[in-house]
């Protein structure tokens, strides 16, 4: 026998077509790759197209505030400082309302309107701590200031009533241009009062997107936020004690007092920045349509392998003749399917583009495999697998939780078939 006829008889052979179709399988993961950098780039698209129409409606929100700032003379060092006084309760009742995405071509962004009421009362501004003689005390010069973010974004004149009175805020812009943290503060007002208690009410209106974020610096703080956004996360330095969340939105509730926080209630010479200390609410997309995307393509190589591998054993068993090529073709349209993916999903919703794609891509590999496999009865079984198989996917993809364990159990069912069905095949 000549070596020639050596070389045709091992290409003829089962474990010669295995070899082929897994380095074919293998080949077939560069396009792929190419596809979830298209996916990729399309997202940071998307994320930059909502950073810009995000800054021009608002940005995250973040409140620290009320304070009462009121000037003295150091009787040391015979300068002027300020003393900075937090509210002895603050409470805050938030409506957050999600509005209709904002679209720039066919990206969108998810934007809100905030209504924030602050109401609560200081105790009688105390100076015996830096034992300050009253006549170095500018009663006169007194201010309640806000330290917050997206002025740009606040839809109405801030105002605050504060023992009867009523002050406007003023914006005090930032030199540093790196801090996006602003100020807001009154105009002096004399603030000598003999009373214990003084009471203030505030409220601000903002436009915002993304996050809400509140410092409790009473030394009571007792907060509650609705909105009609049915996914929240929330994040910070204290978790609500009360939430709940349903699919038209979400009531949360905070009771935070001063001895669950590592900051006073009064503050000489310089104010803190007490940002990590906040409470948030997140309004995010738990999976967006590009992470649908990307997790869909990340199974590629799954699907890819498991179709090769029904037309494989369907080739064993029928003793038909698969080329290469046709593996290849095969392929080649599976790949499509992805394409097609991020394509229409960019239109529509995920739900509608995978249907889409799939029902396109098991369609055009059943109609192939006629001609291939010269027979209706297999192409009808690989219509049925490729169906099922992109179902599971789709499945798996929706889950969050049990996504895993979901996935885990499928994949053990799939290998127990193929090891149940391929038990007789005759490897030699």
């Amino acid at each position: 026998m000549t070596t020639t006829e050596n070389q045709k008889s091992f290409f003829q052979t089962t474990t010669a077509k295995m070899i082929m179709v897994g380095i074919l399988t293998i080949l077939l993961l560069i396009p792929l790759n190419y596809v979830q950098d298209l996916i990729n780039e399309r997202s940071l698209r998307q994320k930059d197209v909502e950073k810009e129409t995000t800054e021009k409606w608002g940005k995250s929100v973040y409140f620290y505030g009320p304070i009462l700032k009121i000037p003295y003379k150091d009787p040391i060092s015979k300068k002027n400082e300020y003393a900075y006084f937090f509210p002895n309760k603050l409470d805050n009742k938030t409506k957050t309302t999600i509005t209709k995405p904002l679209q720039r071509s066919i990206y969108s962004s998810n934007v809100f309107k905030t209504e924030m009421n602050f109401t609560g009362n200081y105790l009688k501004a105390n100076f015996d701590l830096k034992n300050i003689p009253s006549q170095n005390i500018f009663w006169d010069q007194a201010k309640i200031i806000i330290k917050t973010t997206n002025l740009k974004s606040i839809k109405e004149e801030v105002k605050i009533k504060f023992d009867n009175n009523e002050y406007i805020f003023e914006p005090i812009h930032n030199q540093k241009q790196n801090d996006t943290i602003e100020s807001l503060e009154t105009a002096p007002f004399n603030y000598a009062t003999s009373s214990n208690y003084t009471n203030f009410n505030l409220n601000i209106i903002y436009n915002g997107s993304n996050q809400i974020k509140i410092i409790p610096i009473g030394k009571t703080t007792n907060a509650t936020m609705t909105s009609n956004w049915s996914s929240p996360k929330f994040d910070g330095n204290f978790l609500p004690n009360t939430k709940e969340i349903n699919a038209k939105g979400f009531i949360a509730n905070w009771k935070i007092l001063h001895f669950n926080r590592p900051f006073s209630q009064t503050y000489f010479e310089n104010l803190p920045n007490l940002k990590k200390y906040g409470f948030s609410v997140d309004f995010i997309t738990t999976v967006n349509e590009y992470q649908q995307n990307e997790r869909a393509s990340k199974y590629g190589f799954l699907v890819i392998g498991l179709t090769f591998l029904i037309f494989f054993l369907i080739q064993s068993f029928s003793k038909i003749n698969i080329h290469i090529f046709q593996y290849s073709m095969i392929g080649i349209a599976l790949l499509m399917f992805y394409t097609l993916l991020i394509a229409i999903t960019e239109h529509s919703s995920f739900t509608f583009a995978y249907s889409i794609a799939s029902i396109s891509v098991v369609l055009l590999i059943s109609l192939y495999s006629i001609s291939i496999l010269k027979n209706n009865k297999f192409p009808l079984l690989i219509a049925s697998s490729l169906s099922i198989l992109y179902t599971f996917i789709y499945v798996i993809i929706q889950l969050e939780d049990y996504a895993l364990l979901v996935g885990s159990i499928g994949l053990f069912l799939i290998l127990s078939s193929v090891m149940y069905i391929s038990r007789k095949i005759d490897w030699k």
